[in-house]
C-alpha cells in the first residue's frame, strides 16, 4: 500500500478538526435551545460534511504546485523485434549468350520466382538527443524470404531447350546504419541509412540439351558493389521504456552480371538484381541511459582490469590499462556502447627485385589505403553474465592486397579487400565471470585477497569483480581476444600494425578470413598466475573465408599458462603456449613430391587430394615487463611444425619478436608514444623447398625463392591529437621480404587516423 504524503495527511487532520469544531457547536446549542427542537443525528452529520467541505474547498481553492512530468528521453541504449513484409524489385534475371548480348531476340528470359514474402528480426542500437534532435546508431539482423530459384525449362534461339537450376539464396539481410531524427514529445520521425550485407544469390547450373556443350556454372554470387539500406519511420512512445515504431527500407543488396561457364570459356550472362521494399512495425525497449548502480566502496585499493579489449583484425585484450584506484565506488554497467573507427595508408617507393611472383610486393611502388569501422555492443543479462555484439564495416585494401611479406604490414585493415564498404558481424559472444573470492573480501597486500574494478571499454563492462574468478567465453570471436596478449604489442589500430610484432608469428591460430572463428575458452585467474584453455573451428578449407560448420571435425585446441611477478619492483607478465591444429591440410613434402612425380609444377597444396587428416603442433612464450611508468619491454618466441602448411594465419614456421614503447610523459605529452620493434622469422626445410620450386602460400610466393630469413624493423610516433582521436606515423623496414634474398629491402610507409568513443 502507498503512505499518504505529508501533504494529505495535513489535510485530513484539517477535516478531522473541523468536523469535531462543528460537531461541538451544534451540541451546545442543543443543549442551550430547550425551546427549539433538537437535531436529528443525520442533520448533525450532514452540517459536519458541509463543514469539512468548505474547508476541502478552500483547500483546493489554494494553487496547486505545477508538477510537470518528466519528458520522454531517446537517448541510450535500445534492443528490439521488428516483423513486416517484403516487396522485392523485378530481378532482371534474362539469360544471354555472352559473346556479344547482341540480338534480343536471342535472350533466354528464366522466369522470375520473387514474390513479396515476410520479414522479422531484431535490432540493436545507441541514441543521443540534444534538445529535440535525435542521433543514432543501429545494427540488425532480419530474416527477408523473397529470394526463389530462378528455376524452370526455357526455349532459346535453335532447336535447343534450356533449363536453369539454382540453389538456396540468401533469405536474410544485416546492416548497420545511422539515424537522423526529431522529437515531438513522445514522438520521433527519423531518416535513417547505412551499409547492408546478405542477400547472395545461390550458384545456377545451366544445361543445354540435346547434345549441346556444357553444361555451365555461374558460382554462388555476392555483388562486389556497396550494399544499402535507406529509409524513414515513426517512432511513439509507449510507455516509461517502451516505443513502437512503422518503418519503410528499401534494402539493395545485389546488382551485378553473373557469368556461366563450363571451365574453360563463358558462354552465357545474366544481370541480376536482389533489391527490395521492406515495410515493417517494431517494438523497442529503451534503457535508462543513466541506469548504473554504484557498488559499495568497501576496498581501501583497487586495481583496474580489461578482461577484454580493443578491436582491430586479429585483436584482443589490452590488460595494460590498468590503473590502481583508491578510495572511490565503482559503476556497475548494465550495458556499454563503443564505437571506433582506423583508416591506414601505407606506401613504398621502388626497390631492387630480380624477379616477382604472384604473391609478391610489386617493385615499382604502390600505395594502398583501407579501413575498418566497428561498434561494440555489451549487455549485462544476469550476475556475472553478460552478451556482446561487434558489427563492422571494412572498404580498401591492405598493401599490395595483403601479400608480400611473411610478417605482413597492415594488422588494422581486412585481408579481404573491396573498394566498396561492406559489412559482416565480426564477434557475438556471451561473457561468463565466476567469482571464487566471495565478493567480500577486502585488501591484503599479503594474500592478495582483494576486489578488482573492470573499467568501462570495448566488449567489457564496468564493475567489482573477484580477483580470483573464472572467466568463460563462448560464441564467435578472436583467437588472440582471449590467448597471446601482451599490453605493449598487440593491437594494430593503437600500436605497432605488424603481424609479427602483435602475434606469434608461428601461432597458427584458428581464424576465418578475417580473424573470427567460433569457439570456446576458460580462464583460472587467482592471485598471480593464469591458466587459460580452448577450443576453436578451422576454416573449411586452409586460409578461406568460411568457418567449419561441423563442431568439432576440425579443430584447434590451446592452452596458455601465465605468471605475474615482480623484478626490480617493476611489474612483469610471463606467458607459455601450446596449440594443436587438428584437421585437413597437406603435408609439404607430399605437395612436393607429387609435383616432382608428376612434373605438375609448381608444387600447389590447394589439390584436395593431398589434403588429409594431419595434427600441427606448435608454441611459444610471451613476456612483457614493465621498466618504468613510461618505458615498457616485450618479447615473443615462437615455432610451429614446418612439416605442414600454413593452415589460418601466417607463412612463419619460426618467429622472435622482441621491443620496446616509450610514454609521452618523458618529453612532456602524456598522451603521445614511440614503439621500437624488430621480428625475425624463417620457414622449415620442407617449406622452403615448396616455395624454391615456386609453390604459394597465403601472403608469399614469388615464384621460387633464394632462401633467406625474414627480418622486420618497424617504428611509429603516435600523436594524440585530442582525446579519442590518435594520428601515427609508421615505418617499416623488410629485409629479404617473403623469405627471398633476392628481392628487397622494402621501406614501407604509413599514416595511420584511429578515433574512438
Amino acid at each position: 500500500m502507498k503512505l499518504l504524503s505529508r501533504s494529505n495527511v495535513t489535510l485530513a487532520l484539517v477535516v478531522v478538526q473541523a468536523i469535531r469544531r462543528s460537531c461541538k457547536t451544534l451540541m451546545q446549542n442543543v443543549i442551550r435551545t430547550d425551546d427549539r427542537r433538537p437535531m436529528k443525528p443525520h442533520h448533525l452529520i450532514t452540517a459536519a460534511l458541509i463543514a469539512a467541505s468548505s474547508v476541502i474547498g478552500a483547500r483546493a481553492a489554494e494553487p496547486a504546485p505545477t508538477s510537470t512530468p518528466p519528458a520522454f528521453t531517446w537517448a541510450g541504449l535500445h534492443i528490439g523485434v521488428n516483423a513486416g513484409a517484403g516487396f522485392p524489385e523485378p530481378s532482371g534475371a534474362r539469360v544471354e549468350a555472352a559473346a556479344g548480348f547482341a540480338p534480343a531476340a536471342y535472350g533466354l528470359v528464366a522466369p522470375n520466382r520473387d514474390r513479396p514474402g515476410v520479414s522479422f528480426g531484431a535490432q540493436i542500437g545507441y541514441d543521443w538527443q540534444k534538445g529535440p534532435w535525435v542521433y543514432g546508431l543501429e545494427t540488425e539482423l532480419n530474416f527477408l524470404k523473397i529470394r526463389r530459384g530462378d528455376d524452370g525449362v526455357f526455349a532459346g534461339f535453335g532447336p535447343a531447350t534450356r533449363a536453369l537450376t539454382t540453389n538456396e539464396n540468401g533469405d536474410y539481410f544485416a546492416s548497420v546504419r545511422a539515424r537522423f531524427g526529431y522529437a515531438f514529445g513522445r514522438s520521433l520521425v527519423y531518416m535513417t541509412g547505412g551499409v547492408a550485407a546478405g542477400g547472395w544469390r545461390g550458384a545456377s547450373l545451366l544445361t543445354v540439351s540435346p547434345g549441346a556443350a556444357g553444361p555451365f556454372l555461374a558460382p554462388l554470387s555476392q555483388s562486389s558493389r556497396m550494399k544499402f539500406v535507406v529509409g524513414a519511420g515513426i517512432e511513439q512512445a509507449l510507455f516509461d521504456r517502451w516505443s513502437a515504431r512503422l518503418e519503410y527500407t528499401y534494402v539493395n543488396q545485389q546488382l551485378q552480371t553473373r557469368l556461366f561457364d563450363d571451365g574453360a570459356a563463358s558462354a552465357f550472362a545474366a544481370r541480376q538484381r536482389s533489391e527490395a521494399h521492406v515495410l515493417r512495425l517494431g517494438l523497442n525497449y529503451r534503457f535508462d541511459p543513466q541506469e548504473e548502480a554504484e557498488a559499495p566502496a568497501r576496498d581501501s585499493a583497487r586495481h583496474v582490469d580489461d578482461e577484454t579489449g580493443k578491436n582491430g583484425k586479429k585483436t584482443g585484450r589490452e590488460n595494460g590499462q590498468r590503473n590502481e584506484k583508491r578510495d572511490e565506488a565503482s559503476k556497475e554497467e548494465l550495458y556499454s556502447f563503443h564505437g571506433q573507427t582506423t583508416a591506414v595508408v601505407q606506401g613504398y617507393p621502388k626497390f631492387p627485385a630480380l624477379y616477382s611472383g604472384e604473391r609478391s610486393f610489386p617493385p615499382n611502388g604502390l600505395a594502398n589505403a583501407g579501413s575498418t569501422s566497428n561498434l561494440f555492443f555489451g549487455l549485462r543479462l544476469w550476475d556475472g553474465g553478460a552478451v556482446y555484439l561487434n558489427p563492422e564495416i571494412d572498404v580498401g585494401y591492405g598493401l599490395a592486397n595483403s601479400v608480400g611479406a611473411a610478417a605482413y604490414v597492415d594488422g588494422a585493415v581486412a585481408k579481404v579487400g573491396r573498394a566498396a564498404p561492406y559489412m559482416r558481424f565480426q564477434r557475438y559472444f556471451l561473457r561468463q565471470i565466476i567469482g571464487l573470492d566471495g565478493g567480500g573480501k577486502v585488501s591484503d597486500p599479503e594474500t592478495g585477497s582483494f576486489n578488482e574494478v573492470l573499467e568501462s571499454t570495448q566488449n567489457q563492462l564496468s564493475g567489482k569483480v573477484d580477483k580470483d574468478r573464472i572467466i568463460l567465453t563462448i560464441g564467435k570471436f578472436a583467437v588472440p581476444d582471449v590467448f597471446d596478449d601482451n599490453k605493449y604489442a598487440h593491437d594494430p589500430t593503437t600500436g605497432f600494425l605488424n603481424f609479427g610484432v602483435n602475434s606469434m608469428g608461428a601461432f597458427d591460430y584458428a581464424a576465418d578470413s578475417w580473424g573470427y572463428t567460433h569457439g570456446l575458452a576458460i580462464e583460472w585467474k587467482q592471485d598471480w598466475w593464469t591458466a587459460r584453455a580452448g577450443a576453436f573451428q578451422l576454416s573449411d578449407i586452409p586460409n578461406s573465408p568460411n568457418i567449419e560448420p561441423q563442431i568439432g571435425r576440425q579443430f584447434m585446441g590451446v592452452v596458455e599458462l601465465e605468471a605475474r611477478y615482480d623484478l626490480f619492483a617493476q611489474p612483469g607478465v610471463i606467458k607459455f603456449l601450446a596449440y594443436g591444429d587438428n584437421g585437413n591440410f597437406a603435408k609439404v613434402d607430399d605437395v612436393v613430391n607429387y609435383a616432382l612425380l608428376t612434373g605438375a609444377l609448381p608444387p600447389d597444396v590447394n589439390l584436395p587430394w593431398l589434403r588429409r587428416r594431419h595434427l600441427k603442433l606448435g608454441g611459444g612464450i610471451n613476456v612483457q615487463q614493465q621498466i618504468s611508468k613510461e618505458i615498457g619491454f616485450f618479447l615473443r618466441a615462437s615455432m610451429a611444425d614446418g612439416r605442414f602448411e600454413t593452415v589460418d594465419f601466417t607463412d612463419i614456421d619460426r618467429s622472435l619478436a622482441t621491443g620496446l614503447t616509450l610514454q609521452g610523459a618523458l618529453w612532456g605529452r602524456d598522451k603521445d608514444e614511440i614503439g621500437l620493434a624488430g621480428v625475425f622469422s624463417g620457414l622449415a626445410g620442407p617449406r622452403i623447398r615448396y616455395f624454391g620450386l615456386g609453390g604459394l602460400s597465403v601472403y608469399i610466393g614469388d615464384g621460387g625463392i633464394s632462401y633467406a630469413g625474414e627480418k622486420v624493423f618497424e617504428t611509429y610516433y603516435k600523436y594524440n591529437m585530442r582525446d579519442g582521436i590518435e594520428l601515427t606515423l609508421d615505418y617499416q623496414f623488410i629485409g629479404n621480404p617473403g623469405h627471398n634474398v633476392a628481392r628487397g629491402p622494402v621501406n614501407v610507409f604509413g599514416l595511420r587516423l584511429h578515433a574512438q568513443f
